[in-house]
């Protein structure tokens, strides 16, 4: 009867000692997901309000992130053979609207 209990127990110790750790590394890692989330919002906070006029300065060019988008779509099309040459800078022109 004693040979039967022993591992029986040696597996509730180790599987015991398995679990324990896995719930000890899933607090750690949640304490330090949450320290840098916490990190995050203070570097946010003390970023400088310069970084907003940098934004207003792409339009001016004529070129918005839309059209810069279409314009990438347009050359997927003209690379994978959807579109020629000629209809690629047709459709070029029109975005850029000269």
């Amino acid at each position: 009867m004693f040979v039967r209990r022993r591992p029986l127990m040696r597996a509730a110790m180790v599987g015991g000692g398995a679990y324990y750790a896995g719930k000890k590394a899933q607090e750690r890692g949640e304490r330090e997901s949450d320290q840098e989330y916490r990190l995050q919002q203070l570097e946010a906070q003390q970023a400088p309000p310069a970084a907003a006029p940098a934004p207003a300065a792409a339009p001016a060019s004529g070129m918005t992130g839309d059209t810069i988008e279409q314009l990438k779509q347009l050359g997927q099309l003209r690379d994978s053979g959807v579109l020629t040459d000629e209809e690629f800078e047709a459709q070029k022109k029109k975005l850029l609207g000269g």
